[in-house]
């Protein structure tokens, strides 16, 4: 089974557009595509929960510095293999005992005593470096992901997405039936197009925004795809109230600028 496209998902999970009868028969059927726009929901609720959070301080730099502490504290540490390789510790010569005690001292117990130069160094055991690690970089993350959601308190916010004008894309002349769409343009001149199975063509796909009353049309961008997400930038004067039809055509490689008449998609704006 093919998965739906992960771009698709973030959309559908944010809430920019609907899923067509397609992509919810195939989330119906697919446990892992319906678990990814779950876990996309949730994040998104996370983020949205700490829009209050803007205006919290920083977090001290002692947090960061305690972590690199812990670790390096936990480094030191001796393991338990290291206890095991080397016996048990080995007593120090008595005065007089000569060379030939401390030798035997040492070969009893096969390694040097901690502490002493040329002593093995005591590594932390596996399992507490992954503790340890694990636990920086949980801290670490929360760190991080308050930093991006809240950004520094004298940092300018990005405006929130307010929708203007919605329409629904249908087929148009002799495309196929099957193929739709949908387009809201935000109110900072951004025309967000969803669409789906528009037919194969051998150019490319562009859209128009047309005036009904006199045809009079201009082009807003191109399609990479005939199946997907699109936000294209609208010139900042455009008047929507004349400029209310969405079509989606087919072009060609022609080096011609005007439109093809080849509608695929068309649709009112409204709102």
């Amino acid at each position: 089974m093919q998965h739906l496209d992960h771009d698709r998902l973030v959309f559908l999970a944010l809430g920019e557009s609907e899923a067509d009868d397609g992509e919810a028969r195939h989330l119906d059927a697919c446990a892992h595509c319906r678990a990814e726009v779950d876990g996309l929901r949730h994040v998104a609720g996370l983020g949205a929960g700490t829009q209050g959070l803007g205006d919290l301080p920083d977090p001290p730099e002692h947090v960061w510095q305690g972590i690199v502490a812990q670790v390096a504290a936990a480094e030191a540490l001796p393991s338990l293999g290291d206890r095991r390789a080397a016996g048990p510790p080995a007593t120090a010569p008595t005065p007089g005992s000569g060379a030939g005690a401390e030798s035997g001292a040492g070969a009893e117990s096969g390694a040097a005593r901690p502490g002493r130069a040329g002593g093995r160094r005591r590594r932390l055991p596996r399992w507490a470096v992954t503790a340890v690690t694990a636990a920086a970089a949980a801290a670490v993350g929360v760190v991080g992901t308050f930093a991006v959601l809240s950004g520094r308190a004298d940092e300018p916010r990005a405006p929130e997405r307010v929708v203007l004008a919605s329409g629904t894309l249908s087929a148009y002349g002799t495309t196929p039936r099957d193929a739709n769409g949908d387009a809201r343009v935000f109110t900072d001149n951004q025309l967000h197009l969803h669409v789906a199975n528009l037919p194969a063509v051998p150019g490319y796909y562009e859209v128009w925004l047309i005036d009904p009353a006199t045809m009079r049309m201009f082009s807003v961008g191109v399609l990479n795809s005939g199946t997907g997400d699109a936000l294209l930038p609208l010139p900042p004067n455009v008047d929507l109230r004349t400029y209310s039809v969405v079509d989606v055509s087919a072009e060609q490689y022609d080096n011609k600028p005007a439109h093809s008449g080849d509608s695929l998609l068309r649709g009112t704006l409204t709102g």
